[in-house]
């Protein structure tokens, strides 16, 4: 009985020391509550005050660069017209008011300098500049055009064929692969001249760079150099093309670099170099193919070799040459 007095009386302390405690930890934890929601207010006001200021700073920057745009307008309208009363002003006639957009003869004032063009200039070209043209016109009427002139008008006399085409016998000193792109070859090619030509072509797909050194090809000598992918190309490797195959056309036993390719009926007059905007090559392209016997012809007529014999290709027949 006096055990259990005393575990009762203990238990009655234990009771009313947790009141107590429970008691003086409340306030506390109401301090805690309240501290945290004025956080959350003041973090709540200064989001939207950062807010503001991003929305402020765009909205300055988008000010500032209104404003250059409009000084940059007025710039190129000012020397717009500048430039129209230099031209006028040496005779050169005017059809078109820059300034304006539409077709006019007195341009418009625009900008703020002070040495901008005045309201109004005279288009028509002056007595001494018309006589002049019409004196350089009468003396390229005397001379016949000059001498480019009458070299490029024969040559535009000629007819678009297979003659304008300078096909010859070249040799492949060397074929490695493109150092920036892995679809391309880099070949020398001895077509008989000083220097050896470097020629580019996408064969990495079709033709093992085993079989590309050392052999005969047939060459594509005055297109336009172009530059493929960093390397200056000089020609073209004529071949045999199917979808799905490629193979390099093979001279005749016996040629050597340098060795003109001709079609009989078609005489050889071939270009300098071709101008890529008369499309010399793309209106013969169509007709230049391989016929049944596997070799390359232009309208029915062989590709051959004077005197040392066709041009073929090893199985495509009936396919189109490029």
């Amino acid at each position: 009985y006096h055990v259990l007095l005393i575990l009762q009386l203990s238990l009655r302390n234990i009771a009313h020391g947790a009141v107590r405690m429970a008691a003086s930890v409340q306030p506390t934890l109401m301090q805690l509550e309240q501290r945290a929601a004025k956080a959350d207010t003041i973090i709540a006001l200064l989001t939207k005050q950062l807010c503001q200021l991003e929305e402020a700073g765009l909205m300055q920057q988008k000010e500032v660069l209104r404003q250059e745009n409009s000084q940059l307008k007025d710039e190129v309208a000012r020397l717009t017209q500048r430039l129209v009363q230099i031209e006028s002003q040496q005779g050169q006639k005017q059809y078109y008011d820059f300034c304006k957009g539409e077709s006019a003869a007195v341009p418009e004032h625009v900008g703020h300098e002070a040495d901008a063009a005045p309201s109004a200039i005279a288009v028509e070209p002056s007595e001494s500049a018309v006589t002049e043209k019409k004196a350089k016109k009468e003396k390229v009427k005397k001379e016949g055009g000059g001498g480019g002139g009458s070299k490029k008008g024969a040559e535009d006399e000629l007819p678009v064929d297979v003659g304008r085409l300078d096909f010859r016998v070249g040799r492949i000193l060397t074929a490695e692969k493109h150092p920036d792109a892995e679809s391309l070859y880099v070949e020398k090619i001895d077509c008989g001249e000083e220097v050896p030509r470097t020629v580019v072509t996408g064969l990495v797909r079709f033709v093992p760079l085993s079989e590309m050194q050392d052999r005969l090809v047939v060459v594509l000598c005055n297109l336009k150099p172009a530059k493929m992918r960093g390397v200056i190309s000089q020609a073209m490797v004529m071949c045999a093309s199917s979808p799905d195959k490629v193979e390099i056309l093979s001279p005749p036993e016996g040629s050597t670099p340098g060795d003109l390719v001709e079609f009989d009926g078609f005489p050889r007059q071939p270009d300098p170099i071709l101008n890529p905007k008369k499309k010399i090559f793309e209106a013969c392209a169509p007709d230049l193919q391989t016929n049944g016997d596997r070799v390359a012809v232009y309208r029915g007529v062989a590709m051959s070799v004077p005197g040392k014999g066709v041009v073929t290709t090893a199985t495509l027949s009936c396919v189109s040459v490029k």
